[in-house]
């Protein structure tokens, strides 16, 4: 599923997808923690049909009602389905070498033969980032792959 990046200078940024019937949903993340959830008209694709703001706690719960643990769970599904494959949660240290780099500069697969899946950032989960996702401090990485291949990740976001 395809997301939509747009910096919103002076409010944001707003992250947009379109679901499997074809409505456009997004998420405005404003400058002082709010979200809103925005679903277009099926009709207009530039209206709002609806909108809801939420609270930085509220965002945190629906996050962790939808993410996170849906991802854990498909890791789950995964680790049964493939024997030897192993899903790992890394912290991206604030002293890490790749720390404010993006995921291109990692080489991470060609260099481990692991895959980062998602990236976890206060309760947002960015599936399947592309090389120009920057990672920050305090991010989580998803990683799929044998458990050699998932330490020398980890290995990697360590020491470079």
């Amino acid at each position: 599923m395809d997301i939509e990046e747009t910096a919103l200078p002076g409010i944001g940024l707003r992250h947009e997808f379109k679901t499997k019937t074809g409505r456009r949903v997004g998420v405005v993340s404003l400058h002082k923690g709010r979200r809103e959830l925005v679903i277009y008209d099926a009709e207009d694709p530039d209206a709002v049909a609806e909108s809801l703001t939420l609270t930085a706690e509220e965002s945190d719960v629906l996050a962790a009602l939808l993410g996170a643990p849906h991802i854990v769970e498909k890791l789950a599904d995964l680790k049964r389905a493939f024997a030897g494959l192993v899903g790992e949660r890394i912290k991206i240290l604030p002293g890490s070498p790749y720390a404010n780099r993006l995921l291109g500069d990692t080489q991470a697969r060609t260099r481990t033969g692991a895959s980062i899946v998602a990236v976890v950032r206060d309760h947002e989960v960015f599936a399947s980032p592309r090389p120009d996702f920057r990672f920050q401090p305090d991010d989580i990485v998803v990683v799929v792959g044998t458990p050699e291949n998932t330490a020398a990740v980890a290995e990697l976001f360590r020491t470079g």
